[in-house]
């Protein structure tokens, strides 16, 4: 049997990095792991060809190679997945879908044939059977949560890694927090689900004897979520990064109680760990406790974050606008918490509730919803009602990011995330880190709106901490991609 798998294009926002990639010569910031690990669980005398419409086009002799197509689909990637399936029926063949979005509406897209509701381990073996047998059925959803210990490895082989800034790979499943926003318990559970340690290292194995050497993100929703086993399994991947001169730098999502944990801290910088995501959400200890992120409450924010700093792993973070006690003096709150806070990449959205979450359901039970999420905060669209005036909201978040991604802004946060930075450096600078100096320097050296905060920067790293060089190069590319994000989205930083 043909299959032809089918990544959907992420639209122009934060994540997506489309403005960044292109100055180290690829096409998009992550593979399509889901996708990939689909692959994994279907036939091995089935043949799989893969289509990112992130690094390709997708032509009609593609679609009409194949006997199926496979579509899996983030919420935001929506648009994309919608006439993926428009060109398919006009051609005749039918699309099984999958992932967040359908899972989360599986009548999200018309036209879909086979929807596979939940996670594929549970599904996917009824829909083989099916397919072979001619009778595949409208939906297919499994029961409990599977055990990814089964989960066999990606299917790299289907996979032109030469496109991609970095590789990706999961080691567990599931969050113990249930904010009220979060739809990673829907999607995944409350109770963290692991693989084996040896099930991560083969991994990392395969992506190393395919040549990769560079970034790989564990794309795990908190992969400190269980603590005893990661500490156990960060000891071997330490082992494994020491034997083969750390090719690999990580980075993956954690809670702020990381840097609480001074043996964890210790474990993941010995690990090859250089970022970390954490969800900081909101200054105000009132909205904390109103989406339920009690973890946060009563901290010192600032000293945590300089304590991840200091071994070595920038903080990237995540911001919220819009909760019920929000009032008029949050955006200013924000700027000052963010900017104190010295974390560069920092995305902040409108809160959105999504489909399952506790936030939805509350919103509907009080009449407040408006719509399904796009996806995409950038796009200023509430899917409710807030307490706050939304025309007051909206302008508030636009203030906000046009101060933080402001070039004097942000270049305030890198010297001081790079001032607290102490990183361990291992292997050897990438072919990616070479690139990335000469091409930011022609362009946002020479050409662009803050060349002299661009080469303050640079020099300021040269003559006083090389060390950090290759750093404040990509932050200084990454903050090229945020303001043209936002300026085409008519979000110009001030």
């Amino acid at each position: 049997m043909n299959i032809l798998l089918v990544y959907p294009e992420y639209p122009d926002t934060f994540w997506s990095f489309k403005h960044a990639v292109r100055f180290v010569a690829k096409k998009a910031a992550l593979p399509p792991l889901g996708l990939l690990t689909v692959a994994a669980l279907l036939p091995a005398d089935w043949h799989l060809k893969l289509v990112d419409l992130n690094i390709t086009s997708l032509r009609d002799k593609d679609i009409l190679w194949a006997d199926y197509v496979f579509i899996s689909a983030m919420i935001v990637q929506r648009d994309s997945a919608r006439k993926i399936v428009d060109r398919c029926r006009g051609l005749g063949i039918n699309v099984v879908a999958g992932g967040p979005l359908f899972t989360s509406n599986p009548d999200a897209i018309a036209g879909v044939d086979h929807v596979v509701i939940g996670e594929a381990e549970t599904s996917i073996p009824h829909l083989i059977q099916d397919l072979v047998r001619g009778e595949p059925k409208k939906r297919y959803q499994g029961g409990d949560r599977p055990d990814i210990t089964r989960t066999p490895p990606p299917r790299w082989d289907l996979l032109k890694q030469r496109h991609y800034v970095s590789m990706a790979v999961q080691y567990s499943r599931g969050c113990p927090y249930n904010c009220e926003f979060c739809d990673i318990i829907i999607l995944n559970g409350r109770i963290p689900r692991t693989k084996t340690p040896s099930q991560l290292l083969t991994e990392f194995e395969l992506l190393y004897l395919r040549g990769w050497r560079g970034p790989v993100f564990i794309v795990d929703d908190n992969f400190i979520g269980n603590r005893k086993k990661v500490k156990t399994v960060l000891r071997e991947v330490r082992g494994w990064m020491e034997k083969r001169n750390y090719p690999f730098s990580l980075f993956t999502e954690t809670s702020l109680n990381l840097a609480e944990d001074d043996v964890l801290l210790d474990l993941m910088a010995g690990a090859g760990f250089k970022k970390v995501f954490i969800g900081f959400e909101t200054p105000e200890e009132e909205s904390l406790t109103e989406c339920s992120k009690f973890l946060n409450k009563s901290k010192d924010d600032v000293m945590l974050v300089r304590k991840i700093q200091n071994h070595g792993m920038e903080v990237l973070g995540g911001f919220i606008l819009g909760f019920d006690h929000d009032s008029p003096s949050i955006f200013e709150k924000q700027i000052q918490y963010i900017q104190n806070l010295g974390v560069a990449t920092a995305m902040v959205g409108l809160l959105n509730a999504l489909p399952g979450t506790r936030l939805y359901q509350r919103l509907e039970r009080e009449g407040r919803l408006l719509m399904d999420s796009a996806g995409n905060n950038v796009d200023t669209v509430l899917n409710f009602i807030p307490k706050m005036d939304a025309e007051l909201l909206v302008e508030g978040y636009r203030k906000v990011l046009g101060s933080i991604y402001s070039v004097e802004a942000y270049y305030q946060r890198v010297n001081r995330f790079l001032d607290e930075y102490r990183p361990v450096r291992r292997g050897h600078l990438s072919f990616q880190d070479l690139l990335a100096l000469p091409r930011s320097a022609l362009w946002l050296g020479l050409m662009k709106r803050g060349r002299l905060q661009y080469w303050r920067l640079v020099l300021r790293c040269l003559f006083k901490r090389p060390r950090v060089l290759p750093e404040a190069v990509t932050l200084a590319i990454i903050g090229f991609h945020f303001r043209e994000v936002l300026r085409r989205h008519s979000l110009k930083p001030a």
